[in-house]
């Protein structure tokens, strides 16, 4: 009887009825979700400090909060196996280690050129990327930021370096290595501005007195789940969670609850 449901549930995914088989079921023959997606047992998911989109301490409940530390979580349950967050103090230190397989996730931006090193799911949130300043500051527009011997200060090796590092014209791109330190920066005039997803920039604004974000904004920010390149056998299961997740209101709950702003769920995709 066993053997003939395994049949069935084989003929309907080649019919195109099921798509992706539901959490725990592997189609006979094909390695389990968890076994592809987390092969040591746990679930390792990368995470650096300093904003709500991935991990932020909370201090009311003396726990963890962010978007990637929730769906970090949730990831891990549905795939029934124990969450491990591994914590870097800068993007660019979780992305090489999704790249050298340390990690088995990370929730971050997915711009084309880290696709090309690790594969991405559908997008899960949406953030808009802006400028911030100190108050008085020259700067008081977007239109004011590419200008010859302004500093715009950008996380080395971020999606902002790469874009900004393309599109300003006559500004310097000040490379920093955290976002903490860009703050220090800024305040110390060692920077005009800084430059990253709004998100990041009210939660810095916040431990950085006499600055302020910018209105309007220079770009979008694409979030996705990303796991390392050779296990492409686990992203129908990436997708299938992301878009569950997204329609269940998940998304929703961890914005909110890491305090996420200028940021919205993604809309489904196809």
């Amino acid at each position: 009887m066993a053997h003939n449901g395994r049949r069935f549930l084989a003929r309907l995914v080649m019919a195109g009825l099921l798509l992706v088989p539901p959490a725990g079921v592997a189609v006979a023959g094909e390695p389990e979700p968890r076994d592809i997606l987390a092969p040591t047992g746990t679930l390792r998911v990368g995470l650096y400090t300093g904003t709500p989109t991935s991990i932020l301490p909370d201090p009311k409940v003396g726990g963890p909060k962010g978007v990637g530390y929730d769906l970090g979580k949730a990831l891990a349950e549905k795939l029934g196996v124990p969450y491990e967050p591994v914590v870097f103090s800068r993007n660019a230190e979780v992305l090489e280690a999704v790249k050298t397989g340390k990690v088995d996730a990370a929730f971050t931006n997915a711009s084309p050129a880290r696709a090309k090193v690790m594969d991405f799911g559908p997008y899960y949130l949406e953030s808009e990327l802006g400028y911030l300043v100190q108050q008085g500051s020259a700067v008081a527009r977007l239109a004011d930021v590419d200008v010859a011997g302004r500093r715009v200060g950008v996380t080395e090796g971020s999606s902002s370096d790469a874009a900004l590092s393309h599109d300003l014209k006559q500004a310097e791109i000040v490379r920093v290595a955290t976002v903490t330190l860009a703050g220090e920066m800024l305040a110390a005039g060692e920077l005009d501005v800084f430059a990253t997803n709004k998100a990041t920039l009210y939660e810095l604004a916040e431990k950085a007195p006499g600055s302020k974000v910018l209105d309007g904004q220079w770009g979008v920010e694409r979030h996705a789940i990303a796991i390392p390149k050779g296990r492409e056998q686990g992203l129908a299961f990436v997708r299938q969670f992301t878009e569950q997740a997204k329609a269940q209101g998940v998304v929703t709950a961890a914005i909110a609850r890491s305090g996420l702003r200028a940021a919205t769920t993604a809309a489904a995709q196809p």
